[in-house]
């Protein structure tokens, strides 16, 4: 009985203070050599894609740009073409908004990608609602939370329609000019959009880019299963995992969708040693440099609503209780708590059943999981949990930039291939192949004519 294959991303990290920047070995987040580096270190662990975030503003903190975080990312898609020039079969995954950006658009640069990359294009919608980021974009800033989705769905359907407006063979090989009839005007008339003419690019290799989706939410949940090819999560723990596995694989069906058509891979971080106590004590020391003092201040300030510097890191927890109408002290990080009196409760607890200071409750609060051991207990464990169906794969966030996987790369990727579970060479070109996919077919037409799309959006 063959072994379900894994997949696996290489996430390059930034905009964050996750990367371990007092690091010797760090280097730059900017710098094209890091971008290719990473780059290369997966295509040749014969890894399914790279993966770019996006940040769309710099975060604050109390009013200033906050500095603790790594800050500044060139544009996405400029940097993933540079990499499908240096790279043969590696996906390119990039981050682009769904919000803030205008279908045509969308569909041109990600069938451009496309073309360019030879197959290997992948974008992973996100959505804001956050007036914040916003401001950049438009008058008001934000939209609200079930509006986000409604447009991020229109905006699927638009791009899709482009997409689809050329045939496959709408230029012969060979050929410089079109053929009569293989490319047709488009028309969409929605609550979102109301777009018509004809599209200028032509289908790419993968007949649409690979489609990532990142949401927790029902909402999002519901959106992934109607439309995304791959959903990028944070349920990092065999049992979460399965959970959330299972709940959104189950969505499949009644979008006409089968098991295999939705790949689900959490973020998570790995860290070796040669034991399985060297390996803890390395985990150990990377939080220790993940929160400095002021990094561990500023997480708590974050809750507590208030300016906490006079506050001692290594000191017991404030006293004083949060100010729960003060919310926007930190700018431009996702928050995850909905009642701060409730969770400083809950911290307080635990700080005094643990001894630990506000320093030690952070680095354990803010593990967010992970790998952790010896090559041979790592490559067990990711097998084990994608063989229990409580993922599909992984994709790995290191905490250097940018040689922060290489020591998976050659020292976990060939445990991974000795236990059948992990190729040993790319099997097709595009990143369809690479996550087992198949290309995608353009969506039935009647008449030949314009087609016009009225906007049914599920809700």
């Amino acid at each position: 009985m063959s072994r379900k294959q894994i997949h696996l991303g290489a996430h390059f990290p930034g905009v964050n203070n996750t990367t371990v920047w007092a690091d010797p070995r760090s280097g730059s987040q900017v710098d094209f050599a890091s971008f290719e580096h990473l780059a290369r270190t997966a295509e040749d662990a014969r890894f399914d894609f790279f993966f770019l975030a996006e940040g769309l503003r710099l975060r604050e903190h109390k009013g200033q740009v906050y500095e603790l975080d790594v800050v500044g990312r060139p544009d996405t898609l400029p940097v993933l073409a540079a990499l499908a020039a240096v790279t043969e079969r590696l996906g390119l995954v990039g981050t682009i908004n769904t919000t803030f950006n205008e279908p045509y658009e969308l569909a041109r640069q990600w069938a451009t990608l496309d073309l360019l990359s030879g197959g290997r294009a992948a974008w992973n919608l996100v959505t804001s609602s956050d007036a914040f980021h916003g401001a950049n974009f438009r008058r008001g800033g934000f939209l609200d939370h079930a509006d986000r989705y409604r447009r991020a769905a229109e905006v699927v359907q638009v791009t899709r329609q482009l997409w689809d407006s050329w045939d496959a063979d709408a230029v012969a090989a060979g050929e410089t000019f079109l053929r009569p009839g293989g490319v047709r005007p488009f028309a969409h008339t929605g609550p979102q959009f109301d777009v018509r003419g004809t599209f200028g690019t032509p289908r790419g290799p993968q007949g649409h880019p690979v489609l990532f989706q990142a949401g927790d939410s029902a909402d999002g949940r519901e959106f992934a299963a109607r439309d995304a090819d791959v959903v990028f999560t944070a349920h990092s723990t065999v049992e979460a995992g399965q959970a959330f596995y299972a709940d959104v694989k189950g969505r499949l069906a009644a979008h006409g969708r089968q098991r295999d058509d939705l790949k689900i891979l959490p973020a998570v971080t790995v860290v070796l040693g040669d034991t399985e106590e060297e390996a803890r004590d390395r985990a150990r020391h990377i939080r220790e440099q993940q929160v400095s003092g002021p990094t561990a201040i500023a997480f708590l300030e974050q809750v507590w609503g208030r300016d906490l510097t006079a506050h001692d890191p290594d000191g017991p927890l404030p006293a004083e209780d949060p100010d729960a109408g003060n919310v926007s002290i930190t700018r431009g990080r996702v928050r995850h708590h909905r009642d701060p009196a409730a969770l400083t409760r809950q911290w307080r607890e635990q700080a005094e059943a643990n001894g630990w200071s506000i320093r030690e409750l952070v680095i354990q609060v803010g593990d967010r999981g992970g790998f952790v051991g010896t090559p041979e207990s790592v490559a067990a464990e990711i097998d084990g949990a994608v063989q229990a169906d409580a993922c599909d794969g992984y994709i790995l966030v290191p905490h250097l930039t940018p040689a922060g996987l290489d020591e998976f790369a050659a020292r976990v990727v060939p445990l991974l291939q000795e236990r059948g579970s992990f190729r040993a060479d790319y099997t097709g070109p595009t990143l369809r192949d690479h996550l087992g996919l198949g290309p995608a077919r353009p969506a039935r037409r009647s008449g030949g004519g314009v087609g016009t799309d009225r906007g049914q959006v599920a809700r």
